[in-house]
């Protein structure tokens, strides 16, 4: 048996200790280790890769606390539009989507575009058919319903301004403030296999059909298991502009790099020098994990087979 190893992550940016009532933290924290505990299940079982990436995203994407599934942020229009990635490192199979409505776990979905679609993207009313085809779980609009989003989206809805993620701060320290919502998780099976998977809700008030970079493969979900599998939290048109997750891959392949110095270099360089805000958290096929960003937090945590494990938010 090889080594193993899961990581996640429940969104990144400007999220400080003195902005956080205990509480808050706590169920934070709480969130984290389910979603980490769900994954981990699987790979302590002899299960995949791709299976412990995707039980660990349902869990985040049931969590009101996090922008994904049912904690999804409200559009322009007052909905919820979600978009989810998922790939698997042995076999460069990729399933994703984007713009779907009432689907309880995007993350679900993704998998079945990957194994049952004969494509890798789909999108808005498209999916959400293929949602029912495929006899996905669907919820109505009451289920994605939170007042504290509700709230916040009430706020600027009448402006052009938008929200990377949730906040309970009035709207000047909403406008100031910068929280990226994305859940994903990342996995080495003990057979060496790597897979990556991304959920978001986007960006509150987001309009035209906005679509950022958790969907997109090689941006913000990527997995090879020559290299490493990513998945990235940040501001999404930046991730785009540098195919943040698949620049990894290439440093890793072209140039030799670890894990950690690949993501380093795309992480604290490429983007901070395009005012790329936020995270990823990385595997490669031999089990070493990384989880690097450039705000003041992120939502992380991850374990492996050899007794390591971590659960975070703040900049240690």
């Amino acid at each position: 048996m090889g080594k193993f190893t899961m990581a996640i992550h429940g969104g990144a940016g400007t999220i400080l200790k003195e902005d956080m009532t205990p509480e808050l933290e706590e169920a934070y924290l709480r969130g984290l280790k389910a979603a980490l505990d769900a994954g981990y299940a699987v790979l302590e079982e002899g299960g995949s890769s791709v299976n412990a990436v995707k039980a660990a995203i349902v869990i985040l994407e049931d969590n009101m606390l996090f922008n994904a599934g049912r904690g999804s942020v409200f559009t322009k229009k007052g909905l919820q539009e979600m978009d989810a990635a998922i790939m698997d490192g042995q076999s460069l199979s990729a399933g994703a989507v984007c713009g779907v409505r009432n689907v309880r776990n995007p993350i679900e979905l993704a998998e079945e575009v990957m194994l049952h679609s004969n494509h890798i993207f789909l999108s808005g009313k498209g999916a959400n058919d293929f949602a029912i085809k495929q006899g996905i779980k669907l919820e109505p609009d009451e289920y994605f319903f939170s007042q504290f989003r509700y709230d916040q989206w009430k706020e600027i809805r009448d402006s052009d301004n938008y929200s990377l993620d949730h906040t309970h701060q009035r709207l000047d320290e909403l406008l100031r403030e910068k929280k990226f919502g994305t859940v994903g998780a990342v996995a080495c099976d003990d057979k060496g296999n790597v897979a990556a998977g991304t959920s978001t809700g986007g960006m509150t008030n987001k309009k035209y059909g906005r679509i950022g970079d958790s969907p997109l493969i090689g941006a913000g979900t990527y997995a090879n298991n020559n290299t490493c599998a990513i998945s990235c939290t940040g501001h999404g048109e930046r991730f785009i502009q540098v195919v943040a997750a698949y620049d990894v891959s290439c440093l890793m392949e072209y140039k030799g790099m670890s894990l950690q110095d690949a993501m380093t270099i795309v992480v604290k360089d490429k983007l901070v020098k395009i005012d790329g805000e936020g995270g990823m958290i990385g595997v490669d096929g031999k089990g070493n994990a990384a989880l690097i960003f450039n705000c003041a937090g992120m939502y992380r945590a991850f374990r492996n087979n050899e007794g390591s494990e971590s659960i975070s938010i703040y900049e240690e």
